[in-house]
Order: C-alpha cells, then sequence, then structure tokens
C-alpha cells in the first residue's frame, strides 16, 4: 500500500509511520514542522525514521495548493491524518492555529480523498470530545455536543465533515478518539514529560483539581498497534443503518469511529508516583483547582475497537513509565 501520514514528525505519527514502513509500505509523511513546541524533537524523530520506504515533506495542512498538488502526484491509496494543532489549553491563546490546522487543514485531507479516490481515511478524533460527560466509561454512542475546550470543538468537527464526505462521496471514513496518549519520543506540553523534566530539575509540578483527576493514560506502542489495524478494517455502507435506531459511531455511510485507549483509568497522584518511583526522586507538589478546558476524568470502552480488530492494549503503567523515562534520560542526557 501507498500511505499519506500527516503529522509524521509528531509523536505518534513518526511511530506510525515506522510501523508501515517495518511491515513493506511505502509511505509519504507531511509535517509543518511548527515551533508550537521544540522543532529539534521533531528532527530528531524524523532522523530516526528516515530510510528508502519514507519519503518526508515539509508541507502545511491549510495551505490548499501544496495539499491538492500532494494528492494528484502521489496518488495515495490510504491516508492516515494525525496532524493538528493540539493542545487543550493553547486553544485558549491562540485560536486561529486551531481554526487553520484542525478545520481547513482537514478539509483538504477530506478533499485530496475525494479527488484521488483513497481507500481509507483513517484520522485523529479526541477523547476531549466527550467534554461535560459524566457517565463512564465513555462510549462512542454517547452524545458529544457539549465540548468544554475550542480544541475538542475542532475534533468533533472534524467527526461531521469526515460523515459528510462519506456520505455524500462514498470515502470510507474511521475516526479515532485518543485518550491520553504517552511513551518514548512523547510530546513536551503533556503531562507525563512536564512532570519527569520538572522533577529531575527540582522544580515544583501543578497538581490539577488538587490530584483528584482520572486519565485513561495508554502507551503509544498500544496506540500504533490499533491504528495500523484499524487502517486494515474498512467501513462499508450499511443501508439497514438508521439514525433513530443506530449509533453515532456509525452509518448508512461508509463511516466509523473508535475509542482508542487503554480502557482503564489510572488516578493523576498514582501516574506521579509511578513517575517518583522509577526516578527515586519525590515530586515537590502545588496542589491548585481545576484549570479552564480541563476535564475531570477520561475512561474509553474500546469493546468496538477491540471486535472489529483484535486490539487490546498490553502495555501497564509501570512499564510505560520505565520506558518513557529511559527514553528520556537518553535523549536529554540525564
Amino acid at each position: 500500500m501507498k500511505y499519506l501520514v500527516t503529522g509524521a514528525a509528531g509523536f505518534i505519527g513518526s511511530a506510525v509511520v515506522e510501523k508501515l514502513t517495518s511491515a513493506g509500505h511505502e509511505v509519504v509523511g507531511i509535517d509543518n514542522l511548527n515551533d508550537y513546541y521544540d522543532v529539534n524533537l521533531k528532527h530528531a524523530r524524523l532522523k530516526r525514521i528516515e530510510h528508502g520506504q519514507f519519503l518526508f515533506k515539509q508541507v502545511d495542512l491549510a495551505d490548499r495548493v501544496a495539499m491538492q498538488s500532494l494528492f494528484e502526484e502521489s496518488q495515495f491509496d490510504r491516508v492516515i491524518h494525525l496532524a493538528a494543532q493540539a493542545g487543550v489549553r493553547y486553544s485558549l491563546e491562540n485560536p486561529y492555529a486551531y481554526a487553520d490546522s484542525n478545520l481547513t487543514g482537514h478539509l483538504n485531507i477530506l478533499e485530496g480523498c475525494r479527488q484521488t479516490n483513497v481507500k481509507h481515511l483513517i484520522y485523529a478524533s479526541s477523547s476531549s470530545v466527550y467534554g461535560l460527560n459524566a457517565k463512564v466509561p465513555f462510549e462512542t454512542s454517547d452524545s458529544v455536543d457539549h465540548p468544554v475546550s475550542l480544541y475538542a470543538a475542532t475534533k468533533k468537527a472534524n467527526e461531521l465533515m469526515s460523515h459528510s464526505y462519506s456520505h455524500l462521496y462514498d470515502i470510507p471514513t474511521t475516526g479515532l478518539r485518543f485518550f491520553t496518549v504517552y511513551g518514548s519520543w512523547g510530546r513536551p506540553d503533556m503531562a507525563p514529560f512536564i512532570f519527569t523534566k520538572k522533577i529531575l530539575d527540582g522544580d515544583t509540578i501543578d497538581i490539577n483539581n488538587n490530584g483528584d483527576m482520572w486519565r485513561d493514560f495508554t502507551h503509544v506502542d498500544d496506540i500504533v498497534e490499533g491504528v495500523v489495524r484499524i487502517a486494515d478494517v474498512v467501513p462499508a455502507k450499511n443501508a439497514d443503518w438508521s439514525v433513530e435506531a443506530g449509533t453515532p459511531a456509525n452509518s448508512s455511510a461508509p463511516y466509523s469511529v473508535y475509542n482508542i485507549g487503554h480502557g482503564s483509568p489510572i488516578s493523576l497522584m498514582d501516574f506521579v508516583k509511578a513517575i517518583e518511583d522509577e526516578l527515586g526522586i519525590e515530586a515537590k507538589k502545588n496542589f491548585r483547582e481545576m484549570q479552564p478546558g480541563d476535564v475531570y476524568q477520561t475512561y474509553a470502552d474500546t469493546q468496538d475497537l477491540f471486535a472489529a480488530t483484535g486490539y487490546k492494549p498490553k502495555v501497564g503503567i509501570k512499564k510505560g513509565v520505565a520506558e518513557f523515562i529511559t527514553w528520556y534520560k537518553d535523549f536529554y542526557n540525564k
């Protein structure tokens, strides 16, 4: 297969490229290499996956002309669209970055797939779409109409935009709602990275909602396995589906949405303790109130994804944290 992977210099994207090329697929990866976080880390990820089966191009998703040319020249079989402006809190500071990357960028991907008859589009949604939902675990049959950040709203919009293209043009699309991914080569703006860096540097870590928070931490190796497997599960049209009797995760169109997470939430304090134990250092902690855009708990029901792919996460917190910290110390010479 010939794949396009967007966000190829990113945390999950670079790991997906590595998995696909090791399986013999041809991959074109794009990334705009923006400075939302350390660009050197992005270049290091790219250097790690450079070889003959992989071609990297620096392209901005929001550049309509460049994206159109990319699709026309390359004729992809499948697209794994992971690029986006990430981060919940940053959406409070720079909302227009989310409109450009997550809305205009997603539309350019959909148009590219339409114009070149891509056989399957897999794209990143987010657990943040569950917003004010209090019932757990989160199921794809739940309503996701009450996001609490612009980032979450753009991810919900991506699902709606994808459904319209699946309905109008028979493009098979699969959305994946990611739940708190961590591991080697992770993002510096995420809690595991922030906590590890600050603890090693002797700085104080901020603990939101006074520590009463839960996250469905999922190791990147498990995420990548799920992404690559779902690429082979191409949604089909279903004439028997209806809005009244069906689930929002499926459609009469070739459209599906899945949760992709570990399925067993961990308390924030237990996660911090795992980092402390691995480092052999007790963190200095600043307990504070819930922050704007945050949610109390994430918890994925992943039964649909397991049924479709056989995907079942294997990496527990102790092993996953140890793997991440080993990488962190090596990469930053700590």
